[in-house]
């Protein structure tokens, strides 16, 4: 099979899979017969249609996406340099493998409560709760990476008498592909859900503060529809950029 038919078929499963869910949750709107408890697809799109033309869902979703992507960049840069260090360092590891434990067990709604406490209701204790949350995750996956690095490159790399950074940029860095791919995919599927959390918590924008409005008037529809349409862009940019991301990453492996 080409790479090309795989494709097409990966498609065709997931549009399937997709319209299996429409049709579900349709049906279950069906039986509870109730648009004020659990609305169909028909009363959220027009809903959903409706806020976009008004240019609230657009100017909020664009508010949520910057947030995510700031903890997402500031997650991934102090991660990877943690794990890093640790995975290249056994004394590093010990001294700092408690601190990691502690981080990965901590409720992320205690981050979140505590970071705007000390810092404050303000973008920079949002955006610092998400990634405290996330970084402990890339962590591991990293040390994880390193420990498994060939260690025959290594000592060729000292043979050739490489620099650091040349080291760094041709010897680890592609061995640590998929692991960095990795770490960035399941991140930002994290990342997301935390921040509509830290928004329905303590901001007055994105959509988890309109979650958080419309839950306050009671209002499923105009929940499901500020949900649904934060999940339907990050499917998007999970399929159009972080699985072609993925799969260049541990191209590697398949040859």
């Amino acid at each position: 099979m080409t790479l090309a038919a795989d494709t097409r078929g990966s498609v065709f499963v997931a549009t399937l899979s997709i319209l299996g869910m429409i049709a579900a949750w349709s049906l279950l709107a069906v039986i509870a017969a109730d648009p004020t408890e659990l609305p169909g697809p028909w009363r959220v799109l027009p809903l959903a249609a409706s806020e976009i033309a008004s240019g609230e869902l657009p100017g909020h979703l664009a508010v949520t996406l910057r947030r995510v992507a700031l903890a997402f960049v500031v997650a991934m840069t102090i991660g990877m340099a943690i794990g890093l260090l640790m995975g290249r360092s056994r004394t590093t590891d010990r001294w700092l493998d408690p601190w990691l434990i502690v981080f990965l067990n901590l409720p992320a709604l205690v981050t979140i409560v505590l970071c705007y406490l000390w810092i404050g209701l303000n973008e920079v204790a949002a955006v610092t709760a998400v990634a405290i949350n996330k970084i402990p995750t890339v962590v591991v996956t990293i040390r994880e990476g390193t420990r498994a690095l060939d260690r025959q490159l290594d000592d060729m790399a000292l043979v050739f008498r490489m620099s650091r950074s040349a080291r760094l940029r041709h010897i680890i860095l592609p061995q640590l592909g998929p692991y960095i791919a990795s770490a960035g995919r399941s991140g930002i599927s994290l990342i997301w859900k935390i921040v509509l959390v830290v928004e329905f918590l303590g901001r007055s924008d994105g959509i988890g503060f309109k979650i958080h409005l419309y839950f306050q008037l009671f209002d499923v529809g105009l929940v499901l529809a500020y949900a649904l349409s934060f999940v339907v862009v990050m499917l998007a940019i999970e399929g159009a950029l972080l699985r072609p991301w993925e799969a260049r990453a541990t191209k590697w492996r398949r040859a």
